[in-house]
């Protein structure tokens, strides 16, 4: 895939942050049509009619993506106004940190996480792969993950969680539509260190490891969306410690990654995007 010109392109999360960038990029390649699905409906407005400037048409849905039954919804509205979807942006999500596992609730913190981390890009893409898949031209499904999706870290036990999740299940998927045949849907898995939407303030950066801006990431999601290139790791020195877990023993690694480059720290002044 070229660009996304001609298409139509779905982003969760899309109200602010790297959803807006994702947008903003699809508008700029001449997409068909741009869908922008967010639960912040004021923010998703105005998002929306700041986009809705040329050519391509900006539908904006605010819709809770932790509901299935709202996805459905939102879906047969879009079908109805512009067709199929042909890419899929999985972006939307939360983080909850900065304390152990057992001082966090249940239901506002794991299940709040779970639901839309991990559940609400399953929903997604149950809903909108079927019609990928009967096109039978290119299409997309991006699924934004986590470093914290392939190494485990402190005071983030269930966003980590959350994404080790989605990493599994976004690469199986991606297995599952090239065991079945349909080689035209690409499946791209990201997995950014932490990034500098908000979502992350007070996180702080490792050696080898610097806090990511918003645009690099989009930029360099975006051309591995266009590629079909299954995972993007983000820097790639995430690697090292999927290499290190086959090598190193456990006590050595953990000693390494808490007193001497500190990633076991990097949640302790995590605070979060402050809520207005």
């Amino acid at each position: 895939m070229k660009n996304v010109a001609g298409r139509t392109v779905l982003i969760t999360g899309a109200a602010m942050g790297m959803g807006r960038l994702f947008a903003e990029r699809a508008v700029a390649e001449k997409a068909k049509a741009v869908v922008l699905l967010d639960v912040n409906a004021e923010a998703l407005a105005q998002t929306a009619a700041e986009l809705a400037t040329g050519d391509t048409q900006v539908i904006a849905e605010a819709v809770d993506v932790r509901k299935l039954p709202a996805i459905r919804a939102a879906a047969r509205r879009v079908r109805a106004a512009v067709g199929p979807v042909d890419v899929v942006l999985n972006n939307a999500g939360v983080v909850r940190g900065n304390h152990y596992f057992w001082e966090t609730d249940p239901v506002k913190d794991t299940k709040f996480t779970i639901d839309i981390n991990t559940l609400a890009p399953m929903y997604v893409a149950r809903v909108f792969l079927p019609e990928m898949i009967e096109s039978g031209h290119e299409c997309r499904l991006v699924n934004i993950a986590s470093a914290a999706g392939l190494t485990a870290n402190p005071r983030m036990a269930t966003y980590a969680g959350s994404k080790w999740a989605v990493v599994g299940w976004s690469d199986s998927v991606r297995l599952e539509l090239e065991q079945a045949g349909h080689h035209h849907v690409k499946v791209t898995t990201v997995c950014p260190y932490y990034v500098k939407t908000g979502m992350f303030d007070g996180a702080r950066s490792a050696p080898l490891l610097p806090l990511l801006e918003p645009d690099e990431v989009v930029d360099a999601t975006w051309e591995a969306m266009l590629h079909g290139q299954p995972l993007l790791v983000m820097p790639k020195t995430v690697l090292l410690s999927e290499t290190v877990k086959g090598v190193l023993p456990i006590g050595i690694r953990d000693f390494v990654a808490d007193k001497v480059l500190g990633i076991y720290h990097t949640m302790d002044d995590f605070t979060g995007r402050k809520k207005k």
